[in-house]
This record gives structure tokens, sequence and C-alpha cells, in this order.
């Protein structure tokens, strides 16, 4: 038998404060509006829920068992209400971040940090990715936002530029390049370089910079990620090419140098095609948009 809200309402009344008066004041109506609910519900029912001893209201064992149900029922939508509040001052929930490794060693725990502190009850996951399983931990919804230098180059995705830097080289401290202000890839022949793979992105990426200077490119050690790269500069390995967000963030016994020619990197913002941000990611990126200010690469269009 079917009950309506309105009397299951009038029933927990009844129920909390053991009377129809005080039923009656809960619900600001009128003590034979309480009464008539009740009637309609036992009669809808088939069974009494309340007996009157003396004047006084006494729950059957029938009334006492829907009693805890209609309970469950109000707890879930009183944590219903809870959470849509927590959500609209954006208190609550789980984000689920990953960049690019580049960009994960610097800016994004700035970003979170500053995420934290302003919204210290939601919990973030983050993981530094290569574009690859990036790409695919926003497509299988593993990840709500991305943050990538490299644009991700699948239908199902969006990106939007938001910061850029550039290509940059690394030498020692005390290396003969540490003296020269600009550096031109002809500068670099003589020495020895630590490069990537060239199924790599960034392999690629420097590949087609020499091409275009007209320079062979000639690699002494061959590593698989510009981090990589900074630990064998600092070695004095070599030198090396690298984004400047790794360099930067690699600070140690080496220079970086900027290159008269060089790739323009963006930093990119990924997410689905299909599912809006959700305002814990809206937050996020206000954040991230402001620790690129705050350590001082330019900043794109807006999100």
């Amino acid at each position: 038998m079917q009950l309506n809200l309105r009397q299951i309402e009038t029933f927990r009344a009844v129920m909390t404060t053991g009377s129809i008066s005080g039923a009656a004041k809960l619900l600001f109506i009128s003590q034979p509006a309480v009464s008539r609910s009740l009637a309609h519900m036992e009669q809808r029912l088939g069974f009494a829920l309340f007996e009157r001893v003396k004047g006084r209201l006494y729950a059957t064992p029938e009334a006492k068992k829907l009693h805890r149900e209609v309970e469950a029922v109000y707890r879930g939508v009183q944590r219903v209400g809870e959470l849509a509040l927590e959500l609209s001052e954006k208190r609550a929930g789980i984000l689920h971040l990953a960049s690019s490794p580049s960009i994960g060693h610097l800016l994004m725990p700035r970003a979170i940090a500053a995420f934290n502190r302003a919204h210290p009850e939601v919990k973030v996951t983050f993981e530094p990715l290569t574009i690859k399983p990036l790409t695919e931990v926003l497509l299988e919804g593993r990840a709500d936002l991305g943050v990538s230098i490299f644009p991700a180059q699948h239908p199902n995705l969006q990106t939007l530029e938001v910061g850029n830097g550039s290509l940059v080289c690394i030498c020692p401290y005390n290396h003969p390049l540490a003296s020269r202000a600009v550096l031109s890839i002809a500068d670099l022949k003589p020495y020895p370089l630590i490069s990537y793979n060239l199924d790599s992105p960034f392999g690629r990426v420097v590949y087609q910079l020499y091409q275009d200077c007209g320079q062979d490119f000639r690699v002494a050690m061959e590593v698989s990620s510009p981090h990589n790269a900074c630990s064998l500069v600092k070695a004095g390995a070599g030198i090396a090419i690298v984004d400047e967000f790794s360099a930067r963030s690699a600070h140690g016994d080496f220079v970086l140098r900027p290159l008269d020619k060089t790739t323009r990197l963006t930093i990119n913002l990924v997410q689905s095609r299909f599912e809006p941000l959700s305002q814990l990611a809206l937050e996020f990126i206000k954040c991230f948009k402001l620790t690129l200010s705050e350590v001082g690469f330019d900043i794109g269009s807006p999100a």
C-alpha cells in the first residue's frame, strides 16, 4: 500500500513528539489535520499505528518497525541536502588530476597545495603521466582534468591552452656555453648531447629543431625524460635541451640558456569533450592559473 510523502511526514512527526499536539506544532498544521492524516494512513495500511490509552498515544510494534525505515529514509534525504550544500560551497568530493611529468614536478604540486588550502575537505588524487596514458585515463573517466605540454590528439577530448614556455639548453656552470647569453643549435655541436628516443614526443621535438636548423642530430646519451636529462647534466655528463618547466623544477648545478630558434611549448588543460567540468575542477583551474602567474610563466586564454 503506497503512502504519500505528507502522510509519512505526519507519521514521523507524531513518532518524534509522541503526541498529536506536538506533531501539529512541528508541522505548523492543526491537530485535526494530523488526526485525519493518521486515520487515512491506518485505513490504507490496514493496521493500527497507535493505541490510545488514557489520552496518550503509544506506537504499535508495526509502527515502530515502520518508523525505523522512515528514519533511514530521512537520514538519506538529510545527507543529500548536506552533500548538495557541500558541493555548492565546493567543500566536498574527490578531484582526480593527471599531468605531464614536466608539469608535475613544479606547477602541479604548487597548484594542488593552493587548492588544498582553499578546500581542505576535498580529496585530491594526482598522477604524472606521459601523453598516451594521460589520454587513456581521461577517456576512461579515471581523471577529471589533465594538464599537458602536448595537446591530446583524440576527438573525444578537448584542449585549452592556458600558458606557454619554451625549450632551453642546460649545461654545467663551468661549461664553455654558460658564458653565452643565447645559444644556437650550431653552438651545441661540439659537446655531448643528452636527448630522447625519437619515438617519444620530446625526442621528435628536439630532432625537428635540429632539422629546421640544418644540423646533424647526434646523441651521446639517450634518456626517457627531461628530468633524467637534468640529472645527467648536473653530474657533468653533457648538455641537454629540455623544457623550461623541467629545468626550473630541477634547478641545481646547471644554467639555463635560451635558444635563438626554439620551439614554443604550451600548457594545455585537457578534458572530456562530453562531460562538463565539476565545480571542483573549475576551482583547481583558478589555482593552477594563479600558480602560473606566481611562478612567472605566460598565461594563455582564460578557462
